[in-house]
């Protein structure tokens, strides 16, 4: 079973529900499995950010890792690396829609089979990163930002994750496109 509720909480067993996405029946649609895992990512990201806030207050850190890694909890009203914060709202529709937009063009894209199964697998996971930040934006107007990386003087900028599944999902979507290049031109 991949998911078990033990006395410490919510445990996911990674290998049994990776194996259970490689492996629902084919009498299934051959596309559940992407809607699974993008709804796996928008549960995922969504608990984590309330994990974060019930425990964390604003700015405060907790480290993990010694100079390394940090939990955190800092609001972002922009894109990743909090690009377009400062604008004085606007952004907040703008990257809502560009969300929602993206989102369902690469649901099409699934549908009409205009991927392989790695740059499928790598739509369904910016679907879920996109639409898990879409919901932080209708309910707090503004994405929770909790993991922080660093070393010595240079922080990369915090992020969550849905930032995670969005840019797996596009190093995932680009294989697949350089891959399928090639494969195009040998035949």
């Amino acid at each position: 079973m991949p998911f078990r509720v033990q006395a410490g909480g919510f445990r996911v067993k990674w290998h049994s529900f990776i194996r259970l996405l490689k492996n629902m029946s084919s009498s299934v649609s051959s596309k559940t499995r992407y809607w699974v895992l993008a709804l796996a990512a928008i549960v995922l990201d969504q608990w984590s950010k309330w994990a974060v806030l019930s425990s964390f207050q604003y700015r405060e850190r907790v480290n993990v890792i010694p100079s390394f890694f940090d939990l955190t909890l800092v609001y972002n009203p922009g894109a990743a690396f909090s690009f377009l914060a400062d604008q004085g709202g606007w952004q907040k529709y703008f990257f809502l829609v560009l969300a929602v937009a993206v989102s369902a063009y690469l649901v099409r894209a699934i549908f009409r089979d205009e991927f392989a199964a790695l740059g499928k697998i790598g739509a369904a996971m910016i679907i879920g990163g996109a639409l898990g930040n879409v919901i932080d934006r209708l309910i707090h107007g503004h994405v929770v930002d909790f993991l922080l990386f660093y070393w010595q003087n240079w922080f990369y900028p915090a992020f969550n994750i849905a930032d995670s599944f969005i840019c797996v999902g596009a190093v995932l979507a680009v294989l697949d496109n350089i891959v399928h290049r090639k494969d195009s031109k040998k035949t």
